[in-house]
């Protein structure tokens, strides 16, 4: 790890607070404590200090904190000063660190220097942000667990078992000439297989942590006229949708998010599914389409006075994401709202009748229905498990079928380079830049 420059920030949300904190990195942390400071404070004790400016007048008194390098947060010097939250006396503490040599912090650039310090992976660099993010109590205590290293330890426990198995098929290859053939023993076979069922049991943990830290993509689909603007307006509580009799009244996607029981739910109202000739609409239509390619779950209504109400609409019947099929307008059918036995829900979305039990099986959907996930996650994971897993699958199917070892071998070293890219142990800096970008000033 090369030194770096020294680096400061406001750590503390902007706007007024009782307490305010301006944070340090870098190699001239002691040097600037000493020029404004009169002295280097004690490691990790909160001591009294005057902060002046540069013309010696006070900002404010407070408390300063200092943690020498390698025993700090970034693994370098770290100088923290507590004073008074206002806007204006942490803009001239930041202010005074820029002037005794500091520069200003980009975009998570303590956490990035954490991680390449080897102070944290990069999964647990990515929970402090969603730690922070967290938008209900339970988010908050998986972020914290995968803070933790819950996640890490899967995941490198997953890839120190392909990297084993990966050592054994090359050892294989580097000796063909042996009576004993090891490609034909059980052990390769037995482990290989256990590997891709522990890898698709963690992308299935995986995927509720996801849901929980960035919740589900939901698309409402459907016919005209079916209820699917009064379905977005139902759950999000407000009229966000025009709602009207004449067919083809949405045109675009409309968007909404909401929480349900800390749950994310990003809804996309999207246009009736019909054979147009107005270009808008036709516009729309296409639109609706590619909605629901994008979506976690798509929830496709029908008017349930309709005695094709079984039947998907046209288009339809090729959609690779899972589908909620919803009977709506029972108010008017005049049938109890609720599950059917062929797994339809049938509610009303004008009366918000059968919504609870719509939410719950979103919530199963989501994998939240047994319980919160041990980890929270992001899409980039599941992604890469998806990888990993298909290599494996591939690996398998050289291994039984054709016993190829020098392609199993490569399947199995594109299964451990997936793995890598969770954890950080391999990354490029294309994906440092995207990750840590998104992270707040001073984190």
């Amino acid at each position: 790890m090369p030194e770096l420059d020294t680096i400061a920030a406001v750590a503390t949300p902007p706007g007024r607070g009782g307490i305010g904190v301006v944070r340090l990195s870098g190699p001239d942390v002691p040097a600037i404590a000493r020029q404004w400071l009169g002295r280097c404070p004690s490691p990790r004790r909160a001591q009294l200090a005057d902060f002046r400016d540069a013309g010696g007048s006070l900002i404010d008194s407070g408390l300063v904190l200092y943690f020498p390098a390698p025993a700090s947060f970034t693994g370098e010097h770290v100088l923290e000063l507590q004073a008074h939250g206002g806007p204006a006396v942490m803009e001239s503490l930041l202010a005074r660190a820029l002037g005794l040599g500091a520069r200003l912090a980009n975009p998570g650039e303590f956490s990035q220097r954490a991680f390449l310090n080897g102070k944290l992976d990069l999964a647990q660099a990515e929970a402090v942000a969603d730690l922070i993010a967290a938008g209900s109590r339970q988010a908050a205590a998986a972020a914290a667990r995968s803070l933790a290293g819950a996640f890490s330890r899967r995941v490198a426990a997953l890839a120190e078992g392909v990297l084993r198995l990966r050592v054994h098929v090359e050892a294989a290859i580097d000796f063909p000439d042996d009576d004993v053939d090891f490609l034909a023993e059980h052990h390769v076979v037995d482990e290989l297989d256990r590997l891709a069922g522990e890898l698709l049991s963690l992308r299935a943990e995986t995927g509720r942590g996801a849901a929980l830290a960035e919740g589900l993509r939901i698309a409402i689909l459907g016919a005209p006229n079916v209820g699917k603007s009064s379905l977005l307006n139902c759950l999000a509580g407000r009229d966000s949708a025009i709602v009207t009799d004449r067919p083809g009244t949405t045109r675009d996607v409309l968007r909404e998010t909401l929480h349900i029981d800390g749950l994310a739910l990003h809804l996309a109202d999207t246009a009736g599914l019909r054979d147009t000739e107005d270009t808008i609409e036709a516009e729309g239509v296409r639109r609706a389409r590619q909605e629901a390619e994008q979506a976690d779950c798509v929830l496709v209504i029908t008017d349930d006075r309709d005695d094709d109400a079984d039947e998907l609409p046209a288009g339809l019947d090729s959609l690779t994401r899972p589908v909620i099929r919803l009977r709506n307008k029972c108010d008017l059918s005049g049938r109890e709202p609720g599950p059917l036995p062929d797994g339809s829900l049938r509610l009303s979305a004008a009366r918000g009748e059968g919504i609870d039990a719509l939410l719950a099986r979103l919530r199963e959907q989501a994998g939240l229905g047994t319980g919160e996930p041990e980890f929270l996650a992001r899409r980039r994971h599941l992604d890469a498990l998806d990888r990993a897993a298909t290599a494996m699958a591939r690996g398998q199917t050289q291994l039984h079928e054709h016993a190829a070892g020098e392609l199993l071998a490569e399947e199995l070293r594109l299964a451990q380079q997936e793995l890598g890219m969770i954890t950080g142990a391999v990354s490029s800096e294309d994906l440092l830049g995207e990750i840590f970008s998104s992270f707040c000033i001073g984190k």
